[in-house]
């Protein structure tokens, strides 16, 4: 039975007038179990995560300006975000959410946090709502405890994974690779072991025929131990920020080859959601739900 983080401070630590994006959390956490995917007995509470974790893919200096909320106007408004404890608190469950997943997946095959997916985070600088880089940190705590040998992280989200990039530049044992729409945010983007910038209004059979030739390719040259995927429901046609016209089948469709590759290869996968902003909310919950039925197909 694959396991899923979620906690109510997920949603709830965050002004009014910042919480759209967010919602969502609650919304696929409710609808999940409406829908009879997974059950209660699938979710856990992560508690917060050990500050010395956090050393493992960020820098003293910025963490600790990070907690005591001494970060400057500009940094923080590179964030998005007001700073706030409880924000700060929400944070660090979600990262201790992808590392308690990452070891249910090494038992498990697969599993997930509803949250997540913090991919603009660099080792010192927090960016586009992303405070710390859960699947980065989880990913080094891996490497550290000697749990696995060689990661490669698939970022599908619209948006290039830049944090992701940078922490991981000078480390082999990481393997980062971004597939994103190239027009669109960052504008300044890190360099990838592997980037795919995709043209505007890319669709779902250029997407899907791109992916699947990078995916083999990058799972029988790189011989993976362990995968991070970040699973971006911002790829679909009526995301307000993405700029990609995939549709929800074609998502449904990525998640599916994703997951059967790290099947046909034996590799545990852990998934955090990223990013979706389609005005609709129904729009993001049901492509979120999608990625969790094709796991259930394949795991």
């Amino acid at each position: 039975m694959f396991k899923i983080a979620y906690h109510p401070l997920y949603v709830h630590p965050l002004p009014e007038g910042h919480r759209f994006p967010m919602v969502k959390y609650e919304l696929l956490y409710k609808q999940l179990i409406y829908q009879g995917v997974v059950t209660l007995d699938n979710f856990f509470e992560p508690e917060p995560v050990n500050e010395d974790y956090i050393l493992l893919a960020h820098k003293a200096d910025y963490w600790q300006r990070l907690k005591t909320m001494q970060l400057s106007y500009q940094e923080i408004r590179r964030i998005g975000f007001p700073l706030s404890e409880q924000l700060i608190e929400r944070e660090l469950r979600i990262v201790e959410g992808t590392i308690k997943g990452s070891l249910f997946a090494l038992d498990e095959g697969v599993s997930f946090n509803i949250a997540g997916g913090t991919h603009h985070s660099g080792s010192d600088w927090g960016e586009g709502f992303c405070l710390l880089n859960d699947q980065a940190i989880a990913a080094a705590y891996l490497l550290n405890k000697k749990h696995c040998k060689k990661i490669l992280m698939i970022d599908l989200d619209v948006h290039q994974g830049n944090g992701t990039a940078e922490i991981f530049e000078s480390n082999s044992k990481v393997f980062t690779f971004s597939m994103h729409c190239q027009n669109n945010f960052p504008f300044k983007k890190e360099v990838s072991n592997l980037d795919v910038g995709l043209p505007d209004y890319t669709g779902d059979d250029e997407y899907l025929e791109v992916l699947a030739d990078n995916l083999k390719l990058l799972f029988s040259r790189e011989q993976p131990d362990f995968v991070f995927y970040l699973s971006g429901v911002d790829i679909l046609a009526s995301d307000k920020l993405g700029k990609l016209s995939v549709s929800e089948k074609g998502c449904q469709e990525r998640d599916l080859l994703v997951f059967q590759y790290c099947k046909e290869y034996k590799v545990p996968v852990q998934v955090s959601m990223g990013g979706g902003y389609s005005p609709q909310h129904r729009a993001i919950v049901d492509a979120h739900c999608n990625t969790f039925k094709q796991a259930l197909k394949v795991f």
